[in-house]
């Protein structure tokens, strides 16, 4: 029988996917024409959300921003070192199309456990990072900080479709 603690880890991801999937379907409906649809997908992504900080919360699994920094290190570097890598390999050994995204994230997800790391060693400096503008590529995913590249170095999408966040 699951204890608590595996049905919240359940529920955890399950809300964590219906936040994400309610967010591309309020797009598609956006794009179908139907706005007061895509608000009713944006509005129920964003109480999945509550509910997925609800139970991360109860998991205490928010920790010091140092802590938070430190996991978000090793979940990002486990996604590029063993996650991706073998999916990547079969999609590309299946000429599936998720080799794209799969290729994309390898590269991206690398970057994110770099800049995680910058920002922990300012933490543990005592400080916050410098940079004050962020820069996200729209097509993988990638970071810069400061301004956006020319290019970006991962897909090669202009760096004016990056989005400030």
């Amino acid at each position: 029988m699951p204890t608590s603690i595996d049905n919240l880890k359940e529920a955890f991801a399950g809300e964590s996917q219906a936040n994400q999937k309610y967010r591309a379907f309020a797009l598609k409906a956006e794009q179908d024409g139907f706005p007061n649809i895509a608000r009713l997908f944006r509005t129920a992504a964003e109480a999945e959300r509550i509910h997925a900080e609800g139970h991360l919360r109860a998991l205490d699994a928010i920790l010091s921003t140092a802590e938070n920094l430190k996991a978000a290190v090793a979940g990002e570097t486990y996604e590029f070192t063993e996650m991706y890598p073998p999916m990547l390999a079969r999609a590309e050994a299946e000429g599936h199309k998720a080799r794209r995204m799969f290729g994309y994230a390898v590269k991206a997800e690398a970057v994110h456990a770099k800049l995680y790391q910058c920002a922990l060693d300012a933490v543990v400096a005592g400080r916050d990072l410098q940079q004050t503008q962020f820069y996200l590529c729209p097509v993988c995913g990638h970071i810069e900080l400061g301004q956006p590249p020319d290019t970006c170095p991962i897909c090669g999408t202009k760096g004016s479709r990056f989005v400030q966040v």
